[in-house]
């Protein structure tokens, strides 16, 4: 039996008072990060700002239509080159030799013929793809109804699989080391080899199949006895697995919930991508003064139209001067500042997209605890629990969602800078600096995952007890270090159990897709579209059910989290007595040969 900790706030501190009328998600609370929710809305007004401000001076013909140095469209109706509508590039043989521009127009032409081949394709196959979709969404929707009654099997069967497939692999590096025994050349050993483009050559030795084979069976030796020594807690795992199930099943509207952040996240990435666009293309054409004697004006901005200029001080004062083109881009104090602007965009665009995902994670998790510490369930769930648990996460909670988002958008901006900073220091030659940017990096990359994980149990926090967002990201880190070998099983089975069931319905539909679009069906071969590539509409329904499939299983594993915070909080709150009863169901209770006085189980 598990050891316990007769009074785990001694060490580190009590969490929280507690609470005998205590019975899930407090509604009675009041706003949180108020500071942080106002500067978010400032925020996003400057956001809206910069948005405005870009659209009005950026021109989005400039991506589409091909310019010249001036600025001037290529081939456009009302443009002084409405009759030029190629672009040349001046003296482009001094860049390459003409072989090597007739092999790259060759390359264009064949990459443009086939993204015409392409574009066919998908004219052809497009209702399949969609027919494909929704088959995707059906098989996700099923297999998570089937979870709620076989998750037990399927976990045990996949551990079952995972040895049974490490153990043939074993058997089989065994075979192809002795089947190659006695072959001439057979014994050459990897360092003699040393680095080869053609791979199958390391096949043909034997020190190849017994590095393998001894890798395998260390992997083999290390799942069995983890099996052996954590098979306890391993079935906690399963029976939360199951819990989650059930918990879905009366909360079905969870399931499209992330229709919601889908929406939500595509007006994110519009609106930074359109201002982005307007910003990249808000430069104009500067024109200076240009005098082949000394003049006062030399240098200095002008107006191009002829009539202007002429009439101005500058052809009096300094004859035979020029308004001529210098160069593309822009004095204003706006286009001093662009760089600036584009960088609002970016972190803006960071902290919205972290806030959405926040705001899917806190409604979720509000919604799943309601499930957990409802003690007579379905009669002691709430009513529209996903809907009340939005309105008191937009209502109390904006401000701590704005915080755990603004950490981790800060975060990421770094990433960014560090990365910009990679690229331009490519060519040096300081392999010091290198090695450093490679450090920080590597560490910034840690730290991103390390607060994803923080705010997503913060989050769960601030759904149930409505406090802060520093007050629930302490408690759900030191409940969760309180049970960290629980955690980490927990996470990876679970993780596990989900990633296999992504590749199931990806494998599913990508294998009837493939058998559909070859015309390998012969019940619907006349159906199958003509196409010049199969794999364009097989890879899109692959790419899609799997973006599907995960949207459905961030459900399960966003449920998941909630009971399993919900469950160490309900050992820690609760000791099975009639005034302090447990919430988990009697299949946690009976693996941690635990009871409520009187026999009362949740049901």
């Amino acid at each position: 039996m598990e050891p316990e900790e007769k009074n785990p706030e001694s060490r580190y501190g009590d969490p929280r008072k507690f609470d005998p009328t205590f019975k899930g998600p407090i509604y009675n609370r009041g706003c949180t990060d108020i500071l942080c929710c106002i500067l978010f809305m400032l925020a996003l007004l400057g956001y809206f700002a910069v948005g405005i401000l870009a659209w009005s001076q950026g021109d989005p013909r400039k991506v589409i239509y091909p310019t010249d140095s001036k600025g001037q469209f290529c081939g456009q109706v009302g443009s002084p080159l409405e009759k030029k509508p190629l672009l040349f590039y001046f003296n482009i043989l001094k860049c390459a030799s003409p072989l090597v521009l007739l092999e790259k127009s060759n390359v264009v032409v064949e990459a443009r013929a086939v993204a015409m081949r392409i574009f066919e394709d998908y004219t052809q196959s497009w209702h399949w793809i969609l027919l494909g979709l929704v088959i995707a969404m059906l098989v996700s929707l099923i297999f998570v109804l089937l979870l709620r009654f076989l998750a037990g099997v399927m976990v045990w069967v996949m551990i079952f699989m995972v040895v049974l497939v490490i153990g043939y692999g074993i058997f089989h590096c065994y075979m192809q080391y002795a089947s190659l025994k006695g072959i001439a050349g057979s014994d050459v050993t990897i360092r003699d080899l040393g680095l080869l483009t053609d791979f199958s050559v390391y096949l043909q030795i034997q020190q190849t199949w017994l590095a393998f084979m001894i890798i395998l069976c260390i992997v083999e030796v290390v799942i069995i006895l983890l099996l052996i020594f954590l098979r306890k807690r391993l079935r906690i795992a399963i029976a939360l697995i199951k819990e989650a199930s059930k918990a879905i099943g009366h909360v079905m509207s969870s399931l499209f919930y992330p229709l919601l952040t889908f929406a939500l996240l595509s007006l994110v990435i519009a609106y930074w991508a359109i201002t982005a666009v307007f910003l990249s293309t808000s430069n104009e054409p500067v024109y200076k003064v240009s005098n082949t004697t000394e003049c006062m004006y030399s240098t200095n901005t002008c107006n191009p139209e002829v009539s202007t200029f002429n009439s101005s001080n500058i052809t009096t004062e300094c004859p035979g001067a020029e308004c001529l083109f210098a160069f593309y881009g822009g004095e204003t104090l706006y286009h001093k500042y662009l760089i600036l602007f584009q960088f609002y965009n970016l972190f803006l665009f960071f902290w919205c997209a972290n806030f959405v995902t926040a705001l899917g994670q806190v409604t979720l998790a509000g919604a799943f605890a309601s499930y957990y510490w409802a003690f007579k369930k379905p009669d002691d769930i709430p009513a529209f629990p996903i809907f009340n648990s939005l309105g008191r996460a937009l209502r109390y909670h904006t401000g701590s969602l704005a915080f755990g988002s603004l950490i981790l958008a800060i975060v990421q901006i770094i990433r960014v800078i560090l990365e910009y900073l990679d690229q331009k220091l490519k060519g040096a030659q300081n392999k010091c600096a290198k090695f450093l940017l490679s450090c920080l990096k590597c560490c910034f990359w840690c730290l991103e995952k390390f607060i994803k994980f923080l705010n997503r149990n913060a989050y769960i926090m601030v759904a149930i007890y409505g406090k802060n967002f520093c007050t629930s990201a302490k408690d759900a880190f030191f409940l969760l270090m309180r049970n960290i070998i629980r955690v980490a099983v927990l996470d990876k089975v679970t993780d596990f159990l989900l990633f296999l069931g992504k590749l199931l319905i990806v494998g599913i539909v990508g294998i009837c897709s493939f058998f559909f679009f070859t015309g390998k069906i012969k019940m619907v071969e006349v159906a199958a579209p003509s196409l010049n590539y199969y794999w364009v509409p097989i890879l899109t329904v692959v790419i899609g059910a799997y973006l599907i499939a995960h949207g459905f299983f961030s459900v399960y594993a966003m449920c998941v989290d909630t009971l399993f915070l919900c469950f160490l909080e309900d050992l820690e709150r609760n000791d099975g007595t009639a005034d302090r009863p447990y919430f988990m169901p009697e299949r946690l209770l009976s693996i941690l040969k635990k009871s409520n006085e009187g026999g009362k189980t949740v049901d």
